[in-house]
């Protein structure tokens, strides 16, 4: 009896899901605009909402009917609380959002109260996920959902856990697949003359984000550590300065933040990624690479590389993404200023808060060629001095990108996990912006065929620096060969810890390795331009090495530096030596040149001599640029054999910082202080100045304005704040003004329990 009860439910739910689809499709060709190409507009934005009826009817109503009489539901409970089953299970705790947010592939919990008790032999309901203007089921934007007995890993649906009074719970299982983004919910009950729905109410809208900790998703990690890092740390660290010379400073995510989920979700809407695409995290990452940058479609940060910030913020003011986020979905246009590692934060938090395991990368030295050669040229002139009219390529100190982790199911196996994203505007990709995703397996083993942008990618970490001198009739003479200059160190940072990760080794091999020439003879197969040196009359001097080193100086300081000359032959020689000292952009871009000096040095044999040249500050402080970064040419003509030693190097001035300080103990919920100390070191008057402080979890950024700061003179700043979010966090805190940028300062903190 009890099995053939549950048989004859069969026939009707099979019907159902027929009127389930029918209903969706007829509500909406009432009101579509005609459009000779496609039947449904395109279906782009999360934020739009079609009408769906409170009563569908089947045909006529017979007089008697009423809606009262049949199952009817009261109340629904989504469980949405902080510390209720669905947030805690699906470690989406920490947004402060008050709606439901669950991750895919992995079952929830809701409560239905209905005006009776449920009777499962005659009543039947389901329920409706919807997204979109135009929802439809083959898209995946109109999910209906029956209940049934058993829930499938991985795919769509529902059953009964508890059954009390009036109310039903169930545990509703989502597609590991599903497309990630706000739905809203609809219960619908069948009745003999039609179908009665919940009416609209947003407060069980459900958000559903990608699943890092369920196997079956494209983004699945498998080291809860990892995950606890590259997913729900809202706070981390930008590694810059230069390879000698490493800096490093917090950066807030603040992922978790309010409004911060919608401002991310509108981004895809901003970038017009069809609703259907929206569970794929290898197209979401190609457009958000696009529309991270304003350029050709009004996205989030506009790039400013020219030390002029009118109108905007200074990319060094900038302290954490939230500021970022939340002003460009408030205004809907790009956001002044940014520069590489802006681009990068922000691109992390938008990362992390859709539940895509990301990090951020710094490269040292990286190289930005123009045309994917595989080599930089640097031209030289009669003298031996870098010719500046003809120079094109330039060095970046460094240059920050993003790693995004997912399954590459559009490339052969092997090629999936870390993929490097770039939302920093350097080189138009299929017309657009954009870089990535590009696997870091593929770019190791210089696999560059697969798509995205990996030639760009692999030209950033593995060129070649070429000083050609240019001959008067036109020749070109390769006078040096840097083969290791580029991508000498790529870091991030560490899991768990605020210490640097070097991950150069996943980049490539061993320089001078058998299997590095492999990689490189495989990325020349597949299209990456090489010029062999055999094109050049390429003749080194061998027997002398030159060495340069600048010392470690702070900002406003005189300094020296030293070049040094191994002869290793048994002939004496003399070497007419050329130091260009260039203020610059950190993209490697001169400014101007603020020291020039030259002077002889006479080689003797089997020995090494050093000379000395001494920096002062008078001769740099008026042009320096905010990153204090200097580059160095020294180029020595050995006059007895005519040969040219060249050798460049980047160095960064340390810039003072700010201290921060707390009064007391910090407890979440309870009112305390902040202060922020800085002593200006310079011999001048600082005016104008900006102070910027925020922290995940205990303050949003406050910012402040000073007039003047006089020469060692110290500003101090309390700021009053309650902290909300029990445990380790961080305060960060920047000062900017026109002739001093780049300050930070930061504090761990640990708040307590009330």
């Amino acid at each position: 009896m009890v099995e053939s009860s549950s048989l004859c439910l069969l026939v009707p739910s099979s019907a159902l899901q027929q009127r389930m689809s029918e209903t969706m499709s007829t509500n909406e060709e009432k009101k579509l605009p005609l459009n000779g190409r496609r039947a449904i507009p395109p279906n782009n934005s999360n934020d739009e909402e079609n009408e769906v009826p409170e009563m569908e009817a089947f045909g006529l109503i017979p007089r008697g009917f009423n809606p009262r009489d049949y199952l009817r539901v009261e109340d629904i409970y989504m469980f949405k609380d902080p510390h209720e089953i669905n947030k805690q299970e699906h470690h989406t705790d920490k947004y402060y959002n008050p709606k439901l947010i669950v991750r895919r592939g992995q079952s929830f919990q809701i409560q239905i109260y209905f005006n009776r008790p449920y009777k499962p032999e005659t009543d039947q309901f389901w329920l409706e996920f919807l997204m979109g203007r135009y929802p439809q089921q083959n898209k995946g934007t109109y999910i209906p959902i029956l209940v049934g007995n058993v829930l499938k890993p991985g795919q769509w649906g529902a059953k009964i856990i508890h059954r009390e009074n009036n109310s039903i719970r169930l545990s509703i299982m989502s597609s590991t697949t599903c497309i990630i983004g706000k739905f809203r919910l609809y219960v619908a009950v069948l009745t003999p003359f039609g179908i009665l729905r919940t009416r609209r109410n947003s407060a069980t809208d459900t958000y559903i984000l990608f699943n890092p900790w369920c196997q079956m998703d494209a983004v699945y990690l498998d080291d809860e550590k990892e995950r606890e890092e590259y997913v729900l740390n809202d706070v981390g660290i930008v590694f810059h300065g230069n390879v000698e010379d490493i800096k490093s400073r917090s950066w807030s995510y603040g992922q978790f933040e309010e409004n911060v989920l919608d401002a991310c979700l509108f981004l895809m809407d901003k970038a017009e990624l069809e609703l259907s695409g929206r569970g794929n995290p290898i197209k979401i990452c190609r457009v958000a690479s696009a529309v991270i940058n304003s350029r050709d479609d009004n996205g989030v940060i506009a790039g400013s590389w020219n030390n002029t910030y009118d109108y905007g913020v200074a990319p060094s003011a900038w302290t954490g993404s939230v500021d970022i986020l939340l002003e460009y979905y408030s205004s809907k246009q790009p956001v002044r200023y940014g520069q590489c590692w802006v681009f990068a934060g922000v691109f992390n938090t938008f990362l992390r808060c859709l539940g895509i395991p990301a990090r951020l990368i710094t490269n040292y030295s990286s190289a930005h060629d123009n045309n994917a050669n595989l080599r930089l040229d640097f031209f030289l002139d009669d003298e031996g001095k870098v010719d500046t009219r003809l120079t094109k390529d330039s060095v970046w100190n460094y240059h920050c990108w993003n790693e995004a982790w997912m399954t590459r199911p559009d490339l052969p196996v092997g090629f999936g996990g870390w993929q490097v994203v770039d939302g920093t505007p350097q080189e138009t990709s299929d017309g657009m912006y954009r870089c990535g995703p590009a696997s870091v397996q593929a770019i190791k083993h210089g696999h560059v065929c697969f798509q995205f942008d990996s030639p760009f990618v692999y030209a950033e970490v593995n060129s070649d620096i070429f000083y050609t001198k240019m001959e008067k009739n036109g020749t070109q003479v390769v006078e040096s060969i840097d083969t290791t200059h580029i991508g000498q160190l790529i870091v991030t940072k560490e899991v768990g810890g605020d210490g640097m990760m070097d991950i150069t080794a996943e980049y490539k091999f061993r320089e001078g390795s058998d299997e590095e020439r492999l990689a490189l003879e495989t990325a020349v197969m597949y299209g990456v331009k090489k010029q062999s040196i055999q094109d050049t009359t390429y003749q080194p001097q061998t027997d002398v090495e030159m060495d340069f080193q600048a010392q470690k100086a702070v900002l406003g300081n005189d300094f020296k530096v030293t070049v040094t000359f191994r002869n290793k032959s048994r002939n004496s020689y003399t070497a007419t030596t050329y130091l260009s000292g260039n203020i610059v952009f950190y993209t490697g871009v001169t400014k101007s040149e603020f020291k020039k000096h030259s002077f002889s040095a006479k080689l003797e044999p089997s020995s090494s001599s050093s000379f000395d040249i001494v920096i002062k500050s008078s001769e740099y402080m008026s042009d320096l640029l905010e990153q204090a970064s200097f580059h160095f040419f020294v180029t020595a003509r050995i006059n007895e054999t005519g040969k040219i030693l060249a050798v460049q190097k980047a160095t960064v001035l340390e810039i003072p910082t700010l201290r921060i300080k707390t009064k007391g103990e910090l407890v979440a919920g309870k009112e305390t202080s902040v202060i922020v100390e800085f002593t200006n070191p310079l011999k001048q008057t600082l005016e104008n100045v900006t102070l910027r402080l925020e922290g995940p979890g205990v303050l949003r950024t406050i910012k402040k304005q000073f007039g003047r700061i006089p020469m060692n003179s110290t500003l101090t700043w309390e700021v009053k704040c309650i902290p909300m979010r029990p445990g380790l966090r961080k305060l960060i805190a920047s000062l900017s003004c026109d002739a001093l940028r780049h300050v930070y300062g930061e504090l761990n903190v640990q708040v307590q329990k009330p």
